[in-house]
């Protein structure tokens, strides 16, 4: 009975397509979080980066751990209710990216200076530069969000990373082991 399982090419073509889901998988997650914290969301792929949400200023629009994807445009592209993501100069906000919503725009000396402000947030942020903005949010990935939050909970990497990286380790052994038994023969 065993051995018939073991010669059963139905089975050996679905366990080759598991694994491979597996490992498609488990690389695309990693790279995504690796890229995005080795780079410190300064790398585009495209014109195209993705940004954690760390608080709460947003909310209802984007929750804490949800992430968005940012297209660089032109500033002149950019206009009032936008949401922008953009590098914290002056006060609490120096050295921190912001995604914040435009709620005003000043334009002088042919240079536009953007008044932001996050939607659950009473005040309005300094004001921000041109230079300053890193691209404008044209969406949350419902998906990314749900894999980030997961994999930042140390049972959800656990059980979403850890545990089908084991068992594929353990599925390409007992291939190999089957192999060197086969050539054995």
């Amino acid at each position: 009975m065993i051995e018939k399982i073991k010669n059963n090419k139905v089975l050996k073509v679905l366990t080759m397509i598991i694994k491979a889901i597996v490992s498609l998988f488990i690389v695309i997650v990693v790279s995504i979080i690796f890229i995005q914290r080795i780079s410190d969301n300064k790398l585009s792929l495209g014109g195209y980066s993705i940004y954690t949400i760390i608080t709460e200023s947003m909310v209802p629009k984007y929750n804490v751990g949800d992430m968005v994807i940012a297209k660089k445009i032109s500033p002149d592209e950019l206009s009032v209710e936008d949401d922008v993501v953009y590098m914290g100069q002056k006060s609490d906000f120096a050295g921190k990216i912001i995604t914040h919503q435009i709620i005003k725009i000043d334009t002088s000396n042919g240079k536009r200076t953007f008044h932001t402000k996050g939607i659950a947030n009473e005040f309005e942020d300094p004001l921000v530069e041109e230079s300053q903005v890193m691209g404008k949010v044209i969406m949350k990935s419902t998906i990314l969000s749900f894999i980030s939050k997961i994999v930042n909970n140390p049972y959800g990497f656990y059980f979403v990373i850890f545990v089908p990286f084991a068992i594929l380790l353990v599925m390409e052994i007992i291939d190999f082991i089957e192999d060197r038994k086969d050539s054995q023969k």
